[in-house]
């Protein structure tokens, strides 16, 4: 009995690291982090759009550029997908805010 080996112990022996993880794998199969390629595990870095044009400025009356930040449902994109930084999200918020209080933009839409 001492000579036997469970399945375990084999697993150990050949390298792995026990019973529900993956023989072989390595830092090297996980695909490359830092971003770009086709198939990157990440994809590029978004920029602001706010930051690099200085110009462009927010403003709860203007309600196209609002559009673009929110949902056909009617709900605000996260910064994670807009690419905005979190300065000016939290002024898109307000002004997204304001336009729907005073009816320029709707809180929901209804009916399908």
């Amino acid at each position: 009995m001492d000579d036997r080996y469970n399945d375990f112990d084999m697993d150990r022996e050949e390298g792995g690291r026990g019973r529900g993880r993956g023989k072989g794998k390595g830092k090297d199969d996980r695909g490359d982090r830092r971003g770009g390629g086709e198939n990157a595990a990440f994809p590029r870095r978004k920029v602001c759009q706010f930051c690099a044009d200085k110009n462009a400025t927010l403003d709860y009356k203007d309600t196209s550029t609002l559009r673009r930040f929110v949902t056909d449902r009617g709900k605000m994109i996260p910064r994670r997908i807009t690419g905005v930084c979190a300065k000016h999200q939290r002024h898109l918020a307000l002004a997204i805010k304001r336009a729907r209080n005073i009816a320029l933009m709707p809180f929901t839409v209804t009916g399908r």
